[in-house]
């Protein structure tokens, strides 16, 4: 049975950072599908933002959520998730190192590596 010297320097090990698993990165489609999963259980609990106080809080949209958000829709409509209907989330959940460049795209962030 082992001592409490012998506990000690297993918990001691236990609590020490491995080096090489800071080095390992999840993949471009993992972190696509979780963002999207996390929007979607956001968006089934209470609505979401809406594009029109996301932009007017300074923050940017993508060319797909300008388009909807100038749109003559109610708040409720652009409170949704509208990456839904993107192609480009459909892209980065599976390819990795998806071929999406427009700005303000949550899915591009995910790309860089």
């Amino acid at each position: 049975m082992p001592g409490p010297d012998r506990d000690e320097e297993l918990f001691s090990s236990l609590c020490e950072p491995d080096e090489a698993a800071f080095a390992v990165r999840a993949s471009s489609r993992l972190k696509a599908r979780v963002y999207s999963a996390v929007t979607r259980e956001q968006q089934r609990t209470g609505p979401l933002q809406s594009l029109s106080e996301t932009r007017a809080e300074g923050r940017g949209l993508c060319v797909f959520e300008s388009l909807v958000q100038i749109t003559p829709a109610g708040e409720e409509t652009k409170s949704r998730f509208v990456c839904w209907t993107c192609h480009a989330r459909v892209l980065a959940e599976n390819v990795e190192n998806a071929p999406i460049f427009w700005a303000n795209c949550p899915y591009v962030v995910f790309q860089k590596r």
